[in-house]
């Protein structure tokens, strides 16, 4: 299929023209693929195949992509760090016939007919690119309990939110192989700016030093990395005029703290999911979004079934991929989000997942309400809630909590922490006990961590 742009069309039109995206390790100027290229001599080999992007650093990942839109019929990016199975799980789902990994390192033990080392700096570009593909854009879910499911969109459906944006300078918590990190790594194509990007590893403090030093002025992650950054005292390394939340549900206490500590900053919080796609922005300061949303149609149709919310619109995921697959929408063409959603009054608030609901003795407890209350007591700077088994309840609501500077981790504490949760909550939604940490685990995605 003829595909009229692509993301080596935007660069060639100009965009990008001087910037850079950089992470810790490396840099890539994108005005220089105009010119040269990551993957060699292997290039125009690719065209037309199916290719799992395996790559470590986002920079590196991010020439590929540019390279590969267009030129391949099919881009699989895998996230880093994945076990041989998941890449070989993916690799057979998507009929793959090429392998793209690091150049600074040994390619994974998956096996197939072709494999191209991706390296930076560019090399001279030996012969011009043919980017004549419509191709397709293949992202995992999470699959944390099992093979992820592979989600296919295209160029078209990832950039159905993004509108052309005067010069932004963009960071980002993420990982651009997901789908919350590729939009950001879009939105700075689209932007004309550069994208400076955390590094695995990396501890906060020198994160934000590398933003401050490239004088961002748009920068995306979930709340829980902006409460990292709040907990860090190292926020104040960084000036946005934009300040983004994403992939977990936004409390009024987190986006308060961020009103307060980046006064001239637009805050927003924005919804999306990999099968959904971009479905709004909030920008009122408060949690959930106006109830009027889900009458007023427009570009993105919204509807609340069986408690989830439905979504249909052209940024939504094109299907997911094997032949084995589940269909991703229903007969109407809405994807059921999973996402649970009460409507309360004018506005409608996020609960938490269909999947991840904790049964108190029948009972039905959603971790991120009960995180979200203990979020807003004075003692507490974060928390994360989660099941224990329980013989006469069948689950226990147990918490872990990071207490604000000060503040003594002793029975006195836990006390008024508990009794102030019981009475926002009651007592079958309030954790048992809770267990003082200094800090939480997050996934890869940089979410909290659902797990005992």
């Amino acid at each position: 299929m003829r595909n009229a742009q692509n993301l080596l069309r935007w660069i060639e039109e100009g965009r990008g023209r001087g910037s850079v995206v950089a992470t810790r390790d490396c840099v890539l100027p994108l005005d220089g693929l105009e010119h040269g290229t990551s993957l060699g001599r292997d290039l125009n080999g690719l065209r037309g195949l199916s290719v799992v992007l395996s790559v470590q650093d986002i920079a590196k990942a991010a020439a590929a992509l540019i390279e590969l839109d267009g030129l391949a019929r099919r881009i699989v990016l895998c996230p880093p760090g994945w076990e041989p199975s998941r890449l070989e799980f993916a690799a057979v789902t998507a009929q793959a016939d090429a392998l793209i990994y690091d150049g600074d390192a040994e390619p994974p033990s998956v096996y197939l007919r072709h494999s191209a080392p991706c390296r930076l700096p560019l090399q001279p570009l030996e012969s011009p690119r043919v980017a004549d593909f419509d191709t397709e854009w293949v992202l995992p879910t999470s699959g944390t309990t099992g093979p992820p499911k592979l989600v296919v969109h295209t160029l078209g459906t990832l950039t159905g939110a993004i509108v052309d944006a005067p010069l932004q300078r963009w960071a980002t918590f993420y990982d651009i192989r997901r789908y919350g990190g590729l939009q950001i790594f879009l939105r700075a194509m689209l932007g004309h700016g550069p994208l400076v990007v955390g590094t695995e590893g990396e501890d906060i403090g020198s994160t934000l030093a590398r933003f401050g030093d490239a004088r961002i002025t748009h920068i995306s992650g979930t709340p829980t990395h902006w409460r990292k950054v709040l907990m860090s005292g190292e926020g104040h390394r960084i000036s946005p005029d934009y300040v983004r939340l994403s992939g977990e549900i936004a409390d009024q206490t987190i986006l308060s703290a961020l009103r307060a500590f980046f006064p001239r900053a637009r805050i927003e919080h924005a919804y999306a999911s990999t099968e959904a796609g971009v479905v709004f922005a909030v920008n009122d300061g408060k949690p959930g979004f106006p109830a009027r949303w889900i009458e007023d149609g427009g570009d993105v149709q919204m509807k609340i079934m069986d408690n989830t919310l439905r979504v249909r619109s052209n940024r939504c995921a094109r299907r997911f991929l094997g032949d084995e697959a589940p269909a991703l929408t229903d007969e109407e063409g809405f994807v059921d989000t999973g996402d649970i959603v009460e409507r309360r009054g004018d506005r409608c608030y996020f609960m938490g997942r269909r999947g991840g609901v904790i049964s108190v003795g029948g009972l039905k407890v959603h971790p991120e309400e009960v995180e979200a209350a203990l979020n807003s007591i004075e003692q507490v700077c974060a928390s994360r809630v989660f099941a224990r088994k329980s013989p006469v309840t069948g689950a226990l609501v147990c918490a872990e909590v990071v207490l604000r500077n000060g503040c003594a981790a002793d029975a006195d504490t836990e006390l008024k922490i508990l009794s102030a949760c019981r009475a926002r909550l009651g007592p079958h939604s309030s954790p048992v006990g809770l267990r003082f940490v200094a800090d939480l685990p997050i996934t890869a995605g940089g979410k909290i961590a659902r797990y005992g």
